[in-house]
């Protein structure tokens, strides 16, 4: 999507104190505004932000973080995430595959574009 994005993730162990969602911001963050500042100096601005604990705001607050409880639905939440960029209101492709940030593709025929991908239905 052009404004957020849906993952569907295992946590394996804590990070210290922090909630995962908030590691996953933090650390995302960081990158981001590192490339950012070596790539595109000039977008940085857009996410300047008049905060005392950051100049820059990458990620909204308070993300919707929901705890996968069972394998249905696990399921249910990856069927909506391969089925969003569809949405008209998105415009983002014609056609389930052809959105290029999609597990569909490992889920359909066990190929994929990113090495960290794994199957759910061997956790759950």
């Amino acid at each position: 999507m052009p404004n957020h994005i849906h993952l569907l993730w295992e946590m394996i162990e804590l990070n210290g104190k922090e909630m995962p969602h908030a590691s996953f911001q933090k650390y995302t963050a960081h990158a981001i505004q590192s490339d950012l500042r070596i790539k595109h100096p000039d977008m940085l601005s857009f996410f300047k932000v008049d905060e005392k604990e950051r100049a820059y705001r990458f990620w909204q607050r308070d993300p919707l973080a929901i705890p996968i409880l069972s394998r249905e639905m696990a399921e249910q939440k990856l069927e909506y995430m391969h089925l969003n960029p569809l949405q008209s209101h998105w415009d983002l492709c014609a056609n389930i595959d052809d959105y290029l940030y999609s597990s569909i593709a490992f889920y359909e025929s066990n190929y994929s574009k990113f090495s960290f991908i794994t199957d759910y239905r061997e956790r759950l």
